[in-house]
Order: structure tokens, then sequence, then C-alpha cells
């Protein structure tokens, strides 16, 4: 086996539901820190953090990513336990292979043999490395940007290693992402016998226009980079169970993946002015997950689709679809950010998988990447 897929197997084998760690931020840190790499463990509430750099020069290259990974869910769907990696027809099966221990592995044993190769390479390289990416992501990698940024710590170059191949490994690298706009809207009616609607007032009934009118609204057409901003309503609740008793009050979940062409402010203004067209009585609660972000072709998309077509021998395609990623807190601070990693297909499913191949791979294509900016 190679020292990627020994690593993936002991990284994966840690239950490292979020925001627990379980022991694979010492790992890395053990290992970086043999490299000459500067450790900082930084715990914010009851999230684990690392931030590891080797040198203190400009450009700064970071890997980033996360050692938590989501529920295992029914443990008797999954073919085999899913914290013992096992391997089977050329595949890594375990939580967490493709979503990011795979990457993470990766990423370490590519650090390894670059500085073995060039100890004395310009610039400095880091880890930022967080076990709450999957949960609410508050106090992990946004806090150790801010922790950065009051010291003046800047990153030039971060290399996410979340998992944006789609058919073949790095087919697609993701340059930025759509913003996340949740809310949470209660409508509120008067309960009552459904034999004397006049005496009540349905709140599903009147909420059902407006939402339908939200449903069809067309709120940009997207751009060069982001396809159109979507509206997905994704709970309806309302009613006390019985079937002859209107509710008195009905609550919306909803969300929308964003694109450059509008801003929270506007969402929520055009919103809001449509519930009010129907004349509804509510409350709204809003729940801003992440800005768009994007990085233009540049040293970094330039290094990155390099390394893949010298590795791989095919060119990639730069995609911003998808949902958030933790590079959402670091491409403000004015860093070139990416997102390249395994196949996307079985993340956060029962028996999540990675090809063993492609780990090893992905490893020599994140060694390119830093041969390509940290060479003179």
């Amino acid at each position: 086996m190679s020292r990627t897929l020994d690593l993936a197997i002991e990284l994966i084998s840690k239950p490292s539901v979020t925001p627990e760690d379980h022991n694979c931020q010492n790992i890395m840190a053990q290992r970086l820190q043999t490299l000459g790499f500067n450790n900082e463990h930084l715990r914010f509430a009851d999230v684990d953090n690392l931030w590891s750099r080797r040198g203190s020069a400009a450009p700064l290259f970071v890997f980033a990513g996360h050692t938590d990974v989501v529920p295992t869910g029914p443990l008797s769907k999954w073919s085999s336990e899913p914290f013992k990696p096992e391997i089977r027809d050329g595949h890594l099966y375990g939580r967490g292979t493709a979503d990011m221990k795979g990457s993470i592995a990766a990423m370490l044993t590519a650090t390894e043999r670059f500085v073995a190769r060039h100890p004395n390479h310009k610039g400095s390289i880091a880890y930022l490395i967080t076990s709450d990416e999957e949960g609410p992501s508050i106090n992990g990698t946004v806090k150790v940007v801010e922790h950065l940024e009051k010291r003046n710590e800047k990153i030039n170059w971060c290399l996410v290693g979340e998992p944006s191949s789609e058919k073949k490994l790095g087919d697609v690298v993701k340059n930025g992402r759509r913003g996340s706009l949740g809310c949470t809207l209660t409508i509120r009616g008067k309960q009552g016998h459904v034999a004397y609607p006049h005496l009540a007032d349905n709140p599903i009934h009147r909420a059902a226009p407006a939402l339908a009118e939200l449903a069809a609204t067309e709120w940009d057409q997207g751009n060069e980079f982001f396809p159109k901003t979507t509206f997905q309503i994704s709970n309806i609740n309302a009613g006390t169970g019985a079937t002859n008793v209107i509710p008195g009050e009905c609550q919306v979940i909803f969300n929308l993946r964003f694109s450059t062409e509008v801003n929270e402010d506007i969402l929520r203004s055009r919103i809001e002015a449509v519930l009010r067209k129907h004349q509804l009585n509510f409350e709204i609660q809003w729940n801003l997950s992440g800005n768009p972000f994007l990085t233009p072709r540049g040293e970094l998309v330039a290094a990155t689709q390099k390394a893949i077509a010298e590795i791989c021998g095919y060119e990639t395609k730069l995609s911003t679809a998808g949902g958030t990623s933790d590079g959402r807190f670091i491409a403000p601070t004015g860093a070139q950010v990416l997102e390249l990693g395994p196949l996307n297909a079985t993340i956060h499913q029962i028996d999540e998988n990675v090809s063993v191949a492609d780990l090893d791979t992905l490893s020599e294509i994140y060694e390119r990447i830093m041969e390509h900016l940290l060479l003179a």
C-alpha cells in the first residue's frame, strides 16, 4: 500500500463526527512538525482547529480542509463498517473517504515529497484544518481566519480539498461558490373548526399564492461564472394533526443559492415585498450562510489546470456549482481559492468510497501545483 492510502486508512478509522476530531489533527501535526512546520492548535468552544505553517515569507500557499465527517446513517445499510476502512474492487470504503480525509492524506504525502525534494522552496506552506465544516461552521475556519487577520497573516493561494471531481479525477475544479441565504417564515392566521371557516383564518391558504409567486420568480440570469439564482422550499409545517382543525400558523423554510448578480439585501427586499403584497401577517428570520465568491483566472488557476493536464492528460473545467464550502471564509481576505478533490458521487452517502488509485494521483497533482507555484 502507498503512504497516501496508509494515512487515509488511519484517518478514516477515527469516528470524527462533527465537531469531534478524534486525534486526526494531532496525527497531521506530528507529521508536519517533522517537516519543519510550526503547529498552532486553536480550540474555539467545542471545535478543534489546526494552523500549521512552514516558513515566514510570502507568498503563502495553504491547504485547507476538515477532519470532521457527517453521521453514518443506519449502520445496517453499510456493506462494511464505516469507521473500519475496507478495500473492495479498487475502492476504499468508509465515512470520510471522499469528504475529505482522502484529500487530507493526499495533501500530506504531497507536502512530504515536495519538502524533501525542495527544502529551500520560495514562500511558505501552511495547513488550515477544522473539525467544524460539516456542522454549523461557527467555531472553525471562520474563527481561524479571524485569528490570522488580526495578526495580518495573509494567505495568497488556498487549495481546499473538497471533492470537486464528477466523472474522473480533476475533471472539475471549483473556482467559486454561490451564496446561501436561508429563511424561516412564519405566517399567522386564526385557528378554528374546518366546518366554520368564516370564523377562522387559514394561514396555509393565505401563504400558498405568495409561495407560488416566489417559486416562479426569476431572480437573475446568472453570468459567465454562475448559474441563475435558485429558490427552493425545503419544509412546510402547520396543523395539529387533526383533520377538523384549521391551523393557527404555518411555518415555511426555504433557501436561495445566489449568484453575484444579486446580494442578500436585494433578495430579502424582493421576498418581503411579495409577502406584503399578499397581505400576509408574517414573521421572518434570515440566515446568511455565505456570500458568493469567485477566483478569476490567475496564478492558482493556471498552476492547477497545468498540473492536472500534466498528470492526468486532460483539461479541467472551472465550476461554481454545488453547495457552500469553507472557501467562503477565506476568499474575502483577498486569497485566491480553489477546490480540488476526488469524485463527489458518494459523499454523505451509505458506502461512501474513493478510488485507491485516485488517492495517489491526487497527491501527485497537489505536489505538482506546489512545484508550479513555489519553485523560482
